[in-house]
C-alpha cells in the first residue's frame, strides 16, 4: 500500500504504544513506570510469567527479552490481531481518529521530495550558525550576551542569524534548486519578476526541530526595533504545520521521562532560559495558540503539563483559551496545571531577577485548572444578589458540562460547589427558641410556651416543618431536573434535622451531577436516603410516587416552600411579638399575630380552596361540593362491582 508521505509518522505520533499493547497484555506494576513510559508486562507472543516484555512508550518501540520479538505499533496490531499491513494501519488509523489516504502512486515522490527539503533546511541552519560568527554578526551576538546567553548556548541551540541578504545567493551556489529554497519556505520569489529573496533578513534565528531532532522552519526575533514583527515564523510547508508541532519537543520529552516537569512557556527566549536553568523538560508553541493537537503532543509526554504564560494581561488571556480549549479533552490522569508568574514578567525575566528558585517556586505554587477556571468566573465581580449568584451558576455549569469524561465532570462539580460555599458562605440557620438581636433592646428568651400552648399547634410547628423539609428533598430527588430552577431557595433552607441537613449539602454539591441519588449514596452511603424515603408522608406524596415527572414535582415544591416559608415567618413574628410585649400596645401586638395567622392559613390552604363550593353535611360539616361528588361516584361503582342494582 503506497501512502502519502508523512503519514506513517504522524500515526506513530499520536498514538501511545503503551495504550496499544495495555489491550493484550496486564502490566507489571512493580516493574513499570508509567511517568517515564517504561514498561514491563508478560509477553504476548510467548508463554512465561515473569515481565520480559518491554515497551518504551517515548520512543515508540518494545522488545521482549525472552523471544527477541520487537517492532513499533503497526507490527504489534499485525502480530496480535493476524492481519496485514494495511489491516493494521486501517485499526491504528480509526484509533487515532484518522483517515487513511487513498492509494496515491505518487507518494514515493512526495517522501523524496521531503527528505529533499529536509536536506535543504539543514543548510539553512548551518549557513546562519556561520554568520552568527562573522562580523555581521556582531550585533546579534552582542544581544544574546546582554540576554545571558554564552557561546557554549548558542552551539547547543544553533542559534544563528540571518543578514540582510546572502541565504539565497549562498544556496543557489551550492546547487539548490529554487523550487526546493521555495517550498521550504526560506526563500520568497516576488511577483514582479525581481531576484528572489531571503524570506528573514537581519533576524537572531532559531532552529523549529521535529520530535525526531529534524529542522522543519526557523522562528526568527527582528533586531530592528522598528520591524512590523518582533518574532516571525517560517511558513507552513510539507515539512512544517505549527498547529502540530512544539518548539524543543524531542529535548524536552527526553528531559520529562527523567522526572522535569513539562514547562508550557510562550517563545523561544522563555524555552532557551528554562532549559539553561535546569528546567530542561521546557516547550513552547509556535506562534499560534495552543491547539488540541499540541495538547494531545504534551500529554503524550507527561500526564499533568504545567503552562507557564506571561505575567501579563495577554498571557492570562492565553492561558483562558488553554482552560476553554481543554475542558472538552480532558480524561481521567490526563490534566493541566498553570504556573502564574508575576505580573510583567516572563520565565526568562524571573530568572533573570531571582533565579531559578523563584521559578521553581512559581512551579511549586502552581495550581490546578478548576481553580483558574474559577478565577477567571469570579475575580474582579460582586456577586452580591440572587441574579448575579444565579448567572455565576450558569456559566460555571455551561462549563462544566463541555466536559466530556462523566468521573471529572462529577469531580469538577464538587469542587465547584465547595468555591461556592466558601465564596456566598454557610447559609445561616436559625436555631429553636433562639431570639433575634434588635437596636436597643435586651434580648431576653421566653420563659417558654404554657401548658395550654403546649397542646396548641404551634407548639408542633417544628415537627410540620420537619415533615415539609423531608418532601421537599425527596421531591428534588424523586426529580433533579427541577432542581437548578430551586437551588437558591434550597441553599437557603434551614435544616435542623442532621440527616436533613446533610442531604441538603449533598444535593448542592452534586447538582451538576448526571445521577443525582447515586452522587448521594457514594458521599453519604444508602441509610440517610433510606430514612427519608421510608417515611410514610413522604411515600405519600405525589411528586414522588410519580417521580421524572417535572410539571408534578414543580407544583408540589413551590407549595411546601411556600408553606415552610409561611410557617417559619408565623413562628419569627411569635417571637418578635413576645420580644415586644411590654413595650408595644396590646392591640398591636394582637393584630401582627393575627395578621401572622391568616397569611399561615392562606399558605395551608390550596390555590383553589377559596373558589371552592360548599355543602353542609346532617353533622354540619362543611364538605367541598366536587369532593362529595367524587366519593358518590366512587361509592356508586364499588356498588355495581358488588352485584347491587
Amino acid at each position: 500500500m503506497s501512502l502519502p508521505a508523512g503519514f506513517l509518522d504522524e500515526l506513530r505520533g499520536r498514538l501511545s504504544l503503551a495504550q496499544v499493547v495495555g489491550r493484550k497484555v496486564v502490566w507489571d506494576r512493580r516493574k513499570s513506570n508509567p511517568g517515564k513510559g517504561d514498561m514491563w508486562a508478560p509477553c504476548p507472543f510467548h508463554q512465561e510469567k515473569s515481565a520480559s516484555f518491554h515497551v518504551d512508550d517515548r520512543k515508540g518501540y518494545y522488545y521482549c527479552f525472552g523471544c527477541h520479538a520487537k517492532g513499533d505499533a503497526i507490527s504489534f496490531v499485525r502480530e496480535t490481531e493476524n492481519v496485514g499491513f494495511t489491516e493494521a494501519i486501517e485499526i491504528l488509523a480509526r484509533e487515532a481518529g484518522m483517515q487513511v489516504p487513498a492509494r496515491d502512486p505518487q507518494s514515493q515522490q512526495r517522501a523524496d521530495r521531503r527528505t529533499q527539503l529536509s536536506d535543504v533546511m539543514e543548510q539553512v541552519v548551518q549557513f546562519y550558525r556561520l554568520q552568527l560568527k562573522t562580523q555581521s554578526g556582531e550585533g546579534a551576538r552582542a544581544y544574546l550576551q546582554k540576554r545571558g546567553l554564552s557561546p557554549a548556548a548558542w552551539d547547543r541551540w544553533d542559534l544563528g542569524y540571518a543578514p540582510r541578504a546572502g541565504l539565497f545567493h549562498h544556496l543557489r551556489d551550492k546547487g539548490v534548486a529554487l523550487d526546493l529554497m521555495v517550498d521550504s519556505g526560506m526563500v520568497v520569489v516576488p511577483d514582479d519578476g525581481r531576484e528572489p529573496f531571503d524570506r528573514f533578513r537581519d533576524r537572531i534565528i532559531f532552529p523549529i526541530r521535529d520530535a525526531r531532532g529534524r529542522a522543519i522552519s526557523l522562528g526568527g526575533r527582528a533586531m530592528d526595533p522598528a520591524a512590523p514583527a518582533k518574532y516571525l515564523n517560517g511558513p507552513e510547508t510539507p515539512l512544517f504545520d505549527k498547529g502540530r508541532n512544539l518548539f524543543n519537543m524531542g529535548p524536552a520529552r527526553e528531559a520529562a521521562g527523567k522526572g522535569k516537569p513539562l514547562i508550557v512557556a510562550e517563545g523561544y527566549m522563555d524555552v532557551i532560559a528554562l532549559s539553561e536553568a535546569g528546567f530542561g523538560a521546557a516547550v513552547a508553541p509556535l506562534g499560534t495558540a495552543v491547539t488540541a493537537d499540541q495538547l494531545a503532543l504534551m500529554w503524550r509526554i507527561t500526564d499533568e503539563p504545567l503552562i507557564a504564560l506571561d505575567g501579563d494581561t495577554a498571557g492570562m488571556r492565553a492561558a483562558m483559551r488553554v482552560v476553554d480549549l481543554a475542558l472538552p479533552l480532558l480524561v481521567a490522569g490526563k490534566g493541566l496545571r498553570f504556573a502564574l508568574l508575576p505580573e510583567g514578567q516572563d520565565p526568562d525575566d524571573l530568572i533573570k531577577a531571582r533565579g531559578a528558585p523563584a521559578m521553581q517556586a512559581v512551579i511549586d505554587a502552581a495550581m490546578p485548572m478548576v481553580r483558574l477556571m474559577w478565577q477567571r468566573e469570579t475575580e474582579g465581580k460582586v456577586i452580591d444578589s440572587p441574579e448575579r449568584r444565579a448567572a455565576l451558576d450558569k456559566q460555571l455549569r455551561a462549563l462544566i458540562m463541555t466536559i466530556t469524561d462523566a468521573s471529572i465532570r462529577k469531580h469538577y462539580g464538587d469542587e465547584v460547589n465547595r468555591l461556592r460555599q466558601s465564596l456566598y458562605g454557610p447559609v445561616a440557620e436559625a436555631k429553636p427558641g433562639k431570639l433575634q438581636w434588635r437596636p436597643g433592646k435586651k434580648a431576653t428568651a421566653p420563659s417558654g410556651p404554657t401548658a395550654a400552648a403546649r397542646a396548641s399547634m404551634l407548639a408542633g410547628s417544628s415537627d410540620q416543618e420537619r415533615l415539609r423539609v423531608a418532601v421537599i428533598l425527596a421531591t428534588l430527588l424523586s426529580c433533579p431536573e427541577i432542581l437548578p430552577e430551586f437551588e437558591l431557595e434550597l441553599e437557603r433552607m434551614a435544616c435542623h434535622d442532621p440527616d436533613h441537613r446533610d442531604l441538603r449539602a449533598a444535593i448542592l454539591r452534586n447538582a451538576h451531577q448526571p445521577d443525582l441519588r447515586a452522587a448521594i449514596e457514594d458521599s453519604l452511603g444508602h441509610m440517610p436516603l433510606e430514612r427519608l424515603f421510608a417515611e410514610r408522608h413522604v411515600a405519600i406524596s405525589p411528586a414522588v410516587r410519580r417521580a421524572g415527572d417535572a410539571e408534578v414535582a414543580r407544583l408540589c415544591l413551590a407549595e411546601e416552600l411556600a408553606k415552610l416559608n409561611a410557617r417559619r415567618g408565623h413562628a419569627r413574628e411569635i417571637e418578635e411579638a413576645l420580644e415586644d410585649w411590654e413595650d408595644l400596645p396590646g392591640e398591636t401586638v394582637t393584630y401582627r399575630l393575627g395578621e401572622a395567622a391568616k397569611a399561615l392559613d392562606r399558605a395551608g390552604r390550596g390555590d383553589d380552596d377559596d373558589k371552592a363550593v360548599y355543602d353542609i353535611s346532617p353533622n354540619g360539616a362543611r364538605l367541598k361540593r366536587e369532593e362529595r361528588d367524587a366519593f358518590d361516584a366512587l361509592l356508586a361503582q364499588i356498588g355495581r362491582g358488588k352485584g347491587q342494582p
